[in-house]
Order: C-alpha cells, then structure tokens, then sequence
C-alpha cells in the first residue's frame, strides 16, 4: 500500500480508502417491485417488449382514414369528396373495414380500418361528418403508427443497472410490465456521538451545540437513494455506544457514525466501541477535511465512522459513502460529477494533503469561487456553496485564473 507522508504518520490515498470501501460492499438482493414504486430505483433485470409496440396498427393524427386511390387526384383547387361510413375512437375494438370510395373518420390512437391505407389529417378536410371534402393527397401509411414500429417483440427496452427515471417508467408500464425487479433502496441509519450535542429546537446552554450532522447526513442519504433513519444523540459513554450501534444494525444496509474517532484521547468512543468488534479499520487519508475516516462491517453491514466536524462530515460523505451507496444498488452513478473551472480568486492548501475547498460555481462562465471560512467546523460557508474545489496533495497554492477540478455537489 502506498501512502503520503506528514509529519503525523503515514497516509492513505484517499483512492486507496475508496478502492477498499467499494471490494468490501455486496449489492442488495433484488426484489419484485410495482411499477408504481419504482422510480429512482436501479432496475435488476432487463425489460424487453412481450409484444410489439404498438400491438396494432393505429392512427397518429384525428382525421379520416382513407384508401390512397381514393384521393389521389385531390388538390386545393379541386378537391376530392367521399361518404363517411363510420367513427373510430381510440379505444373501440369493434371490427372496421374500409370499403372503397369512401372515408372513416378517427381519432388520434384508434385501431386502423381493415382496408385503410393512409390517415388525412382533419386540417386537410372539411371535417364533414356525413360527407367528408378532402383537399391534399396522402401517401400510403401517411399519419399511420404501425404495429412494432416504437419495438419489436423481444426488443429490450430496459437495461439491467440503470437508475430508473419517470421516462424509464413510461416505457415498462408501456411494456405491460406491472412490476419488476429492482435494487432495493438501502436502508441507511445515522448516528451522532457527542455529549456536547443537543438537539434542536431545544435550549442550548454555554458548552453545548446543536446537532447538525445526523440532520445533514440522514439528508445526504436521501438525496442518493438510500431511505435514512436518524437515531437521536448518543453521548460520549462507552456503555451507550456500543449498545446505540448494536441496537440498530437490523434496520440497517448501511450505518453511518459521525464524532469520536480523532487519533487519540479518552473520548473517541466510537473507535473504542467499534475496536471491540475487530472488524472496523481506523486510518488517516491524506485529504483535507476529513483526515479520520473509519471503515468496516458489523455482520453485514458496512459502516462509516466519519469526523465530528460538520464540513468533514459531509465531504466525507460525498467523497466516499455516496458511491457506496451506489455501490450496494450495483450502479456506479453516485460519484460527484467533475468539471474544470476558472479559479475567481487564490487558494492555499496543506502539501501531502488533497484538499476538498467549499466554492461557488457559476457553471455558465466555467469560473468557481473559493469561499472564504474553510475549517472544518465553519458550517454557514458550508451552506453557501454547491461545489467543491479539488486541490491535489502536491499543490500547495494556486493563483486566481488556474485551471482546477472541481466536483459538483448534488
């Protein structure tokens, strides 16, 4: 394993964090969902026509359903005059055909006559409804959806691993499909430590803050895909933690802890708690914010142990329990989109370290603007930003108008 070096010891890549999150998580079993509960799942299966589509021969405009003969020779200044025998709407099954010389009148999505050729949009006529005088000549199939013409029999519509949207869900319903197989939304359970914590709403007294991380990070869940459960404020005790944790692993495909688990002290309970259980690996990631990161499984179960720190906390998410996320869907498409920007202004960022700095994007003018406040804990700068700027570990400073990465938050 390679490493960066500082004076604290040695680091671990923040790709060698990522690499070991992902080879551990296991996709979630797939199950059988309506179509109606679908949308933002990842599909398991691939979706394929039964039948054609559409299953017959139908009108795409309201008009009049016409033998091409017929109105061949019509035109503005002479036009054609045909009987309309009968009225086709969209939905009626009844037997229609068309004898020659005359017209059907039909609506937009109707069963097409037996006999007809072509469909004259009610523009080009009269609109007569005993008598129809029809002023333009269609060709054979004009205004006709023909049966297989959307897709064959067979075709597939649906890939197994896409994420499915509202028009992945027209198509399956489309299809006939009242349900299909899915990736269940992981089931994400969130966990604040810390005895200086209360929660809001409720009076804070000297010493004390309000709980944000719980908040924020059950929030970040949602946003990508998972359905997520706060569990209220555990304090810094070793007989609380280990019992919070343990209390919650059966609702849980995945857990997450935020606080005690800085490199030392009396106090980082999670990281005695978890230790306890030997399957959790504690390290340092040359990254900025975020240095303590802990990872591992409880049974099943993977779980993140992320910095108290509000700002590591999210970025710590972003950066790695987001694509994990992903990861137990069995879809790769949770990781922050990159794009390059024009710097607004200087940066400075420790060496050995990739910093993660909160910035503006104005995508439109492809410029990004640091935001002053950087700590860790500084959350209202935090608030104010959608993207973060990416400084890589052997940069130590960049100038207003470089190049940089920057990741889009979601």
């Amino acid at each position: 394993m390679s490493h960066a070096g500082d004076a604290a010891g040695p680091l671990t890549t923040v790709e060698e964090h990522l690499a070991e999150i992902l080879g551990t998580i296991r996709p979630l079993a797939p199950a059988e969902f309506g179509v109606g509960d679908v949308d933002g799942l990842v599909l398991a299966e691939d979706v394929t026509a039964a039948s054609p589509l559409p299953s017959f021969d139908n009108s795409a405009m309201d008009g009049y359903a016409v033998r091409v003969a017929d109105i061949a020779a019509a035109t503005e200044e002479d036009p054609v005059t045909l009987p309309v025998t009968a009225e086709v709407a969209a939905g009626d099954t009844g037997p229609y055909a068309l004898q020659p010389g005359t017209s059907i009148k039909i609506m937009t999505g109707a069963m097409m006559p037996d006999g007809a050729e072509a469909v004259v949009p009610v523009e080009w006529t009269d609109g007569g409804g005993a008598r129809v005088t029809i002023r333009a000549r269609a060709g054979y199939g004009h205004a006709v959806r023909l049966a297989g013409g959307d897709a064959k029999a067979g075709q597939v519509l649906v890939t197994a691993g896409t994420r499915l949207r509202p028009m992945h869900v027209a198509v399956i319903a489309a299809a006939g499909r009242g349900s299909v197989l899915v990736r269940p939304r992981p089931r994400v359970v969130v966990l604040s430590t810390g005895s200086e914590l209360t929660e809001p709403g409720a009076p804070i007294i000297p010493g004390r803050i309000w709980d944000s991380n719980s908040f924020m990070i059950a929030a970040a869940a949602r946003e990508a895909g998972g359905q997520a459960y706060r569990r209220a404020i555990v304090r810094d005790h070793p007989d609380e933690v280990l019992p919070a944790i343990e209390d919650q692993l059966a609702r849980a495909d995945l857990m997450i802890t935020t606080g005690g688990v800085s490199m030392g002290g009396e106090h980082d309970v999670v990281k005695a708690a978890l230790q306890q259980l030997g399957t959790i690996m504690f390290r340092k990631v040359a990254m900025q914010p975020g240095m303590p990161q802990g990872f591992g499984t409880i049974g099943q179960v993977p779980i993140f142990t992320l910095p108290g720190n509000p700002v590591s906390a999210y970025v710590s998410f972003q950066v790695f329990a987001r694509p994990a996320l992903g990861a137990l869907q069995a879809c790769d498409d949770l990781g922050l989109p990159a794009v390059r920007a024009e710097l607004a202004g200087p940066l400075r960022s420790p060496p050995g370290r990739r910093s993660f700095l909160r910035g503006v994007l104005d995508s439109s003018r492809g410029r990004v603007t640091p935001l002053t406040g950087q700590g860790s804990h500084q959350v209202a700068t935090l608030g104010q930003a959608n993207a973060l700027v990416v400084v890589p570990e052997r940069v130590e400073r960049m100038a207003e108008g470089d190049t940089a990465e920057v990741l889009v938050l979601p």
